[in-house]
């Protein structure tokens, strides 16, 4: 049995418009069919669950982000510098705008969707260079060896890299982009606007696989969800993530 991280769940108050945003960002398109919900993935067919991109989906909600920055957030790949510098300017030519989160004097470029999501712009990495536009999706904790043990084990995806200061992991496929953990000094203190989807690889799993994940030390979150076909959680550092359900086999 096992999960696999499926897409990046991005809370708005306009679902539409932050769903073109990320789309135009990412040179993916954006589907707007389902009431409340913009789905964003690679161009052509959206497939779903995509076989190596994390997708998109930005839902509505009625309040707006608050002030506190959020605990994760996509790193953008570059290919070169002159890459970096055009995707900055036409980032804020569609609504980006500068965000100050302490980060100093840093090779990357810090930036903020029109509803204040943060979110970077790498300089060229060799280990981003088949990632697509996706680098990484970084997640501030307080342990990131705690977070390793418990993600490693929640879903199938490999640690890459370990430290007191970072956990990276990735797809075992060795594509798509990847989740790192990055050791911050501030604690979670409000609920986050992104969080994770993760998604069992067979319909009759789904019950089984949150049994397991209260065994890992997940825990209920209630967000008022209700009557849902997904079931909400959070990690042991109390990051938000849902696993979704039913789905068909792939």
């Amino acid at each position: 049995m096992a999960l696999r991280p499926v897409q990046v769940n991005i809370k708005a108050l306009d679902h539409a418009a932050i769903g073109r945003f990320w789309a135009d960002a990412l040179g993916w398109r954006a589907d707007s069919e389902e009431s409340g919900l913009t789905s964003v993935g690679p161009a052509g067919s959206l497939v779903w669950p995509d076989p190596i991109a994390l997708t998109i989906d930005v839902v509505a909600v009625p309040a707006p982000k608050s002030a506190t920055k959020n605990r994760m957030h996509l790193d953008l790949a570059t290919t070169s510098a002159a890459h970096q510098t055009e995707l900055v300017e036409r980032l804020r030519d569609i609504g980006a705008t500068s965000a100050d989160i302490g980060q100093g004097d840093v090779p990357w470029t810090v930036l903020a969707d029109p509803e204040g999501n943060e979110f970077c712009v790498l300089e060229p990495r060799e280990v981003y260079r088949d990632t697509g536009p996706i680098a990484a999706v970084a997640v501030d904790c307080v342990d990131p060896r705690a977070m390793a043990r418990f993600w490693a084990t929640a879903i199938d995806w490999s640690v890459r890299d370990l430290t007191d200061d970072y956990t990276v992991m990735r797809s075992p496929k060795d594509a798509g982009p990847f989740l790192e953990f990055l050791r911050s000094p501030e604690a979670k203190t409000v609920p986050d606007r992104v969080h994770l989807d993760l998604l069992p690889y067979a319909i009759d799993q789904k019950p089984a696989e949150v049994e397991r994940l209260y065994a890992l030390g997940a825990t209920d979150l209630d967000l008022g969800q209700g009557d849902v076909p997904w079931t909400c959680l959070t990690d042991p550092e109390g990051h938000e993530f849902c696993v979704l359900g039913p789905a068909t086999d792939l």
